[in-house]
């Protein structure tokens, strides 16, 4: 349908979504990821938070930006441990492991705040080594 050259010139995919790819084969590679959904919550929330991630020449930057941004909130860490929770038992049809204060965590949690956070300074380090 797009025969005679109409699409010339032109990639089929937008800047957005090819910044969402470059960031989910980024975190594919080099995210220390258990459990397999915190890639994934992080690349939604990246999307989220940056509504114009398609404008950005470098989308890694923007995600480097997004993981500092967490790293340093506890809120903003809490929540996305929880949300990779949430996402791991969706996906294996589990309850999530909610991580609690008062106890430590299940041994069989995939994402606790302490596991999430070293996961996430090893991604920025790897980030700011590239550039």
């Amino acid at each position: 349908m797009a025969g005679g050259g109409l699409m010339k010139g032109a990639s089929p995919v937008s800047r957005t979504r090819h910044a969402e790819l470059v960031i989910e084969d980024y975190l594919r590679r080099h995210l220390t990821d258990a459990g397999g959904a915190l890639g994934g919550v992080l690349l939604r929330r990246v999307g989220m938070t940056d509504p114009r991630l398609g404008d950005h020449d470098d989308p890694l930057l923007a995600l480097a930006e997004h993981v500092r941004r967490v790293l340093g909130s506890e809120h903003l860490l809490q929540d996305l441990v929880r949300e990779a929770d949430v996402e791991w038992g969706r996906v294996f049809h589990e309850r999530p492991r909610f991580e609690r204060a008062e106890c430590p965590p299940h041994p069989d949690d995939p994402y606790t705040i302490e596991s999430v956070r070293i996961s996430l300074f090893e991604l920025v380090e790897k980030l700011s080594r590239r550039q």
